[in-house]
């Protein structure tokens, strides 16, 4: 037999013409689940295996399944010619996305046996002339599959090969799940070999020297193993001596290491390559050249072989220099290796030169904990179950360690200053850039008592917004447990308040009212908007994810008004991918000059995000009414047929039938079945910022012809607001705006909001209302109930006090004007999230939740 090594988290992609015998290859050595097969999927969309006019969509739902294998850690394997170089790079660009190895393996058949096995089965029509192209194709690229991307390849030649082969599944080199501990993990060395074996003396290593008296090796006498977490050369007094000794207790098994920067940077430097010798590479360098060549040898191996990352303890430990996200785990690939050695870079310097680093940490929920150095710190603290060992001792700080699984921090205190930082120890970044902590407060952090308690948060629109402490620990559930992440939450839009009640027979809301009340404020000119029945949504489109905090490709957000996000993952990319052509198309990023913007809109069908209530709410009262009323009715009519005396009876129950009957055509005028994207609209109508700018000043006319060109670039995507504007002098204006709620309601429209024309604008006493929905009579029917209107009901509808629904929608629209203004100055996160967190917490207030 000819054993395989194959990486037990890979994506196989077996090669070879049709009839190699891939498919009964796979069988033989793969799991039933783990193989899949494009004529499978063919069959899946088309009812054909060999119809190869599905190939695009087979391959498409292929990859989309492989894609979840892969984020599981399945290994998978992919059952097709793909003998064409443009097949294959699709599946390698898959791999990378995954962060797992490609592996090619390559069924090398004689051409005749291929032809020879097409020609014995009754589902393959094509000649030879096919299989010859393929086979073609395929020893054309034999010599370029490592090129390509693959990490491996095997390549099966003959019959006999491949009937030899057998496949040994290997860990990949950072999996040391197996290897629990005691561990005693060691933050940046440095070149302090001094420090170092106080430190190890410290946690309990009995030091073991040469014959010139040189440390070579640490043990422990109960067991224990440390952990270097890298960077052990440069700038300190001696990177050789350093070297030695954990070279020396890794051979022996009594430590493991990952690789940090300055190690790989070391590599690149004894492979002869051009780097620049800074940041205290041309000290390690002069130090190395008074060593033996065998040792500089012996060195390079080492440094070279260091693996980026480790995965200990059965999961639940993982160390790597600068750190590394719960996605990248356990993984392989370039950006995992760059992460775990670099952390989380903008790609910018600061004032210092120094590079600029997003805190990773602080949105890390992982289940193993996390220790790294890479960036110091004056102490070693714990931040979301991940710790930073690196105390800054060649700066003059302390030389850190963490027992695990005691979790208990050991240092010493550093000799000297042996290299100077940029900048201070303790402050931003010293020479690592932006550190994990800052002796002072860190603006992107977020504290508990930022928003716990009672809050009196400060805004230009409205003055001071109190939070009661009770409704600042409810807000805190739902942000930490349901939210976007902060970075991303930038505002939540206020509630909306209706009109006082019409006094109009058969009837609870009016336009009427609506305008009086803008008019006692002193405004005049207002614009009336349909109100689309869909869900109030904010959307975050970007093109600059660090922006954000968010990783590269991260395009935005789109989440409801209490900032839960209304998408999964792939939905939201998909759609604010869309969203992003529609605004190229409009030529949006180019007027603006921006890279990210900011919408208020609805996003629709209503049952987008309310199907579950109205399956469960709604449609059981209609269906009981329904069902339950009309075979009332005929019971009634028997009876006065007969001559007893129930018309009374008989009219009510027929007027609640009909009502019964009328509340279910509500409904379902806003119930739409919805399968991914399909049927899903934005209807924006407020451009609220973008980069640099808030566009909250704007009067809604500018907002609305925005909206306008995106609709005009994608009128399936993007729902057009129609709007009339309404002089409050002038009854004839205000006739007609009444008129065409008349026609939008009757025709099962939800109804308009009106508002300010110039938007954000102050009345006579205080903020203006930001806008007052006016619903019409039979979308109220969903809301009160069938039978809302029967004069019994309605008096005792019209006694509803819509004070304070006020009072909280400005305070609210207060708080979130004050959280986008301070997010466009560039204000700290915290502040930002404060002004955001203010408009959660104030949903929590009681309040009548029909109105």
């Amino acid at each position: 037999m000819t054993r395989l090594p194959l990486p037990d988290m890979s994506l196989v992609v077996l090669v070879g013409a049709s009839g190699s015998g891939k498919s009964t290859f796979a069988a033989q050595h793969f799991g039933p689940f783990e193989t899949l097969s494009s004529d499978f999927f063919r069959g899946m969309v088309s009812n054909d295996e060999n119809d190869q006019a599905a190939t695009p969509a087979a391959f498409e739902a292929l990859r989309f399944v492989a894609g979840k294998r892969l984020d599981a850690g399945l290994l998978t394997v992919i059952d097709a010619t793909n003998v064409q170089p443009e097949s294959r790079r699709s599946l390698v660009a898959l791999a990378r996305e995954h962060d797992v190895l490609p592996v090619a393996v390559v069924l090398d058949v004689p051409q005749s046996v291929c032809v020879e096995r097409n020609a014995a089965r009754d589902d393959r029509s094509f000649g030879a002339s096919v299989v010859k192209r393929q086979y073609d194709q395929l020893h054309r690229s034999l010599r370029h599959l490592g090129k390509e991307g693959f990490r491996r390849v095997h390549v099966l030649s003959g019959v006999d090969e491949i009937a030899a082969a057998e496949f040994v599944r290997e860990p990949l080199l950072n999996d040391r799940r197996a290897e629990m501990g005691p561990f005693d993990a060691i933050g940046d060395v440095h070149g302090c070999r001094s420090e170092l074996e106080v430190l190890l003396g410290k946690l309990g290593y009995e030091l073991v020297r040469d014959d010139e008296e040189r440390p070579v090796d640490a043990v422990h006498p109960q067991g224990r193993r440390a952990i270097f977490l890298g960077d052990l050369v440069d700038r300190g007094p001696d990177s050789p001596g350093v070297l030695r000794l954990v070279m020396g207790m890794v051979a022996a098994g009594h430590a493991l290491a990952v690789p940090g920067n300055h190690e790989a940077k070391l590599v690149r430097a004894l492979e002869g390559k051009k780097v620049q010798v800074s940041h205290g590479l041309a000290e390690t360098l002069a130090q190395l050249s008074d060593e033996t060549p065998e040792f500089r040898k012996q060195v390079l191996q080492f440094c070279r072989d260091l693996v980026s990352h480790l995965v200990l303890d059965d999961g639940r430990l993982v160390v790597a220099h600068a750190g590394l996200i719960e996605k990248y785990q356990g993984r392989a690939s370039g950006r995992v290796r760059a992460f775990a050695l670099f952390g989380d870079t903008t790609g910018e310097t600061d004032e210092y030169g120094l590079p600029i680093r997003l805190p990773w940490a602080d949105d890390y929920r992982g289940a193993a904990t996390v220790l790294y150095g890479h960036v110091p710190t004056l102490e070693a603290e714990w931040v979301n179950g991940t710790m930073c060992l690196d105390t800054g001792c060649v700066f003059g700080g302390k030389l850190s360690a963490l027992r695990y699984p005691e979790k208990e921090v050991v240092d010493v205190p550093a000799e000297k200053v042996w290299y100077e930082p940029t900048k201070p120890l303790g402050s931003r970044g010293a020479n690592g850039g932006s550190s994990a902590r800052d002796a002072t407060r860190d603006p992107a952090l977020l504290r508990i008592d930022d928003v716990l308690g009672k809050q009196v948060v400060e805004t230009r629109a409205f003055g001071n917004v109190g939070i009661r402490e009770d409704n600042a620990a409810g807000a805190l559930e739902v942000m930490s447990r349901f939210a976007t992440d902060p970075r991303r939450l930038v505002y939540l839009p206020p509630t909306m308040s209706p009109p006082q009640v019409s006094k109009r027979e058969g009837i609870l809301e009016h336009p009427a009212e609506a305008f009086d009340a803008y008019r006692r404020e002193g405004i005049d000119h207002v614009i009336c908007e349909e109100k689309h029945m869909g869900s109030r949504a904010v959307v975050l489109l970007t093109r600059d994810a660090s922006r954000f905090g968010a990783p590269e490709g991260w395009r935005g957000a789109v989440h409801t008004r209490t900032g839960r996000p209304f998408f999964d993952e792939a939905t939201t990319d998909e759609f604010l991918s869309r969203l992003d052509r529609v605004a190229e198309t409009a030529g949006l990023w180019s007027e603006l000059g921006a890279s990210w913007l900011l919408f208020d809109a609805e996003l629709l069908p209503w049952s987008l995000k309310a199907g579950a209530m109205i399956r469960e709410q709604y449609a059981g009262v209609a269906a009981a009414a329904t069902s339950a009323l009309p075979a009332a009715s005929r019971v009634l009519q028997t009876a006065v047929a007969r001559g007893v005396d129930v018309a009374d009876l008989l009219a009510r129950t027929e007027r609640r039938a009909s009502n019964a009957d009328r509340y279910r055509d509500a409904y379902r005028r806003y119930s739409q079945p919805v399968s991914g994207l399909d049927g899903v609209q934005l209807a924006p109508f407020q451009l609220l910022a973008s980069e640099g700018t808030s566009h909250l000043g704007k009067d809604h006319a500018w907002h609305l012809a925005r909206a306008d060109s995106l609709a005009d670039a994608d009128g399936d995507l993007i729902r057009r607001t129609r709007r009339i504007e309404v002089d409050l002098s002038s009854p004839g204006s205000e006739t007609a705006a009444t008129s065409w709620w008349e026609e939008l309601t009757s025709a099962g429209g939800e109804g308009m909001v009106v508002k300010p024309v110039a938007g954000l604008m102050r009345g006579t006493r205080s903020l203006a209302q930001p806008g007052i929905k006016v619903r019409g009579p039979e979308y109220l029917r969903i809301i009160y109930g069938p039978d809302y209107l029967d004069p019994a009901n309605l008096a005792r509808l019209r006694n509803r006090d819509v004070g304070h629904k006020r009072s909280m929608a400005l305070r609210e629209y207060a708080l979130g004007v004050e959280a986008v203004e301070r997010f466009v100055a560039d204000e700290p996160l915290w502040r930002v999230h404060q002004a955001v967190f203010g408009v959660l917490a104030m949903e929590s207030e009681p309040v009548d939740p029909r109105l």
